[in-house]
């Protein structure tokens, strides 16, 4: 365990030193009554990177992104984005300010169409500029022209994946934090998924990854993080974690 040790002193840091760091996590701990979901969490992500959260199931993974959204109970340290302390913000306040969450299953509404949804993520625009929006995501996500006035609830799980993502898009939001985008999916969706992860790469768009198929996660992100029990057990430049301590800590017995 000393190696992991080793790798979150000297590589938790953004991995080009002059990005600048929009996301900051202090200390944080999240609780659920007397269950600690998250404990003291240290984390950065600078612009433009893509940041992976690794761990097995119960891990804190997913309480950590809803925390930074205001959606799980906050009970101790401070988060910043863009310099601005968002701890005490409300969820409406979060994700006005620049942040998405595609939440683990999607979510979408069933009973609406596919445009309706992505209505609700650019709400804060008007309806033009909505509609530009709309336009300007057809490339990444040709769904959106097909099935445009489907029922989220009829589209495949692939399908709706992409429609989520692109829901979170719409607003054009400076941190996008996706919660198992792969999870549940075919293998040959998981391949659509990920190449759309590393477009959004190319196009700039900051990433923070719960991603339960950690090989592939690690080899578009940029940094990462193993979390155990709530608590941060290493941290590091991505092709650094691929090592036998991290097999040891963590892919050798569990999934994301």
């Amino acid at each position: 365990m000393s190696s992991l040790g080793n790798q979150k002193d000297s590589s938790a840091s953004p991995a080009n030193p002059a990005a600048e760091v929009i996301l900051r996590a202090t200390g944080l701990a999240v609780a659920y009554g007397a269950v600690e979901a998250v404990r003291n969490l240290d984390l950065e992500v600078a612009a433009g990177e893509i940041v992976v959260l690794l761990g097995a199931n119960g891990a804190g993974k997913s309480s950590m992104l809803n925390a930074i959204v205001g959606l799980s109970p906050r009970v101790g340290g401070s988060i910043t984005f863009e310099g601005h302390d968002i701890t005490r913000k409300s969820t409406e306040m979060i994700v006005r300010s620049g942040i998405s969450l595609v939440p683990e299953g999607r979510r979408l509404f069933s009973n609406m169409t596919v445009r309706e949804n992505l209505r609700l993520g650019g709400a804060a625009l008007g309806l033009a500029e909505f509609e530009r929006e709309f336009e300007r995501l057809h490339d990444l996500f040709p769904i959106l022209r097909k099935r445009a006035d489907s029922q989220a609830g009829l589209l495949s799980g692939g399908e709706q994946q992409q429609v989520a993502i692109a829901r979170a898009l719409v607003g054009r939001p400076r941190l996008l934090l996706l919660d198992e985008p792969s999870l549940g999916l075919a293998p040959i969706i998981v391949n659509r998924v990920f190449e759309i992860i590393e477009e959004l790469r190319r196009r700039k768009v900051t990433i923070l990854l719960v991603e339960q198929n950690a090989e592939r996660a690690l080899k578009i992100a940029d940094r990462g993080y193993v979390m155990s029990n709530g608590v941060v057990e290493a941290a590091g430049r991505a092709a650094d974690l691929q090592t036998s301590a991290i097999e040891n800590a963590y892919l050798g017995t569990a999934g994301a």
